[in-house]
């Protein structure tokens, strides 16, 4: 009876081979489902980091027009502080402001636009001008 003992184990190896390919399957199962669980949080960091990405270059433009702004009012301020060699000292000081000088305040004072905060927003993020005050009596109103 060697061959009956043979065969009840092969059966027993057999039972095991199932198993172990049972319990294979749901692992391989389960690290899929765990694979695609962590491929829509990538694709999800993607998107963010491509909105950040645009908020940032937003954010650069603006600080680089800002400066542009306050070199051309640097300018046009040194301009206007070099005196003049037809001029008299009495004269400078009674000229109100030149046109250029007013111009290039109403420049500066124009909104800047910055994007909202991203955690209120979501990732996209939408540009907003700054609230601009209201210019008191006397001052100039950019038109």
């Amino acid at each position: 009876m060697g061959t009956l003992e043979h065969v009840k184990l092969l059966e027993a190896k057999v039972v095991k081979v199932i198993d172990f390919i049972k319990r294979l399957t749901n692992e391989n199962d389960q690290l899929k489902d765990q694979l695609d669980s962590y491929q829509k949080r990538v694709d999800e960091l993607e998107a963010l980091i491509q909105s950040l990405r645009e908020e940032q270059d937003h954010i650069q433009e603006g600080i680089l027009s800002a400066l542009n702004r306050f070199n051309r009012f640097d300018d046009v301020i040194d301009k206007s502080l070099v005196p003049s060699a037809s001029a008299s000292q009495e004269e400078e000081d009674e000229e109100p402001p030149s046109v250029e000088i007013l111009a290039a305040v109403e420049e500066i004072l124009a909104p800047v636009y910055v994007p909202k905060n991203s955690e209120t927003t979501g990732a996209g993020g939408m540009d907003t001008p700054v609230q601009e005050q209201q210019p008191s009596e006397g001052e100039v109103q950019p038109q």
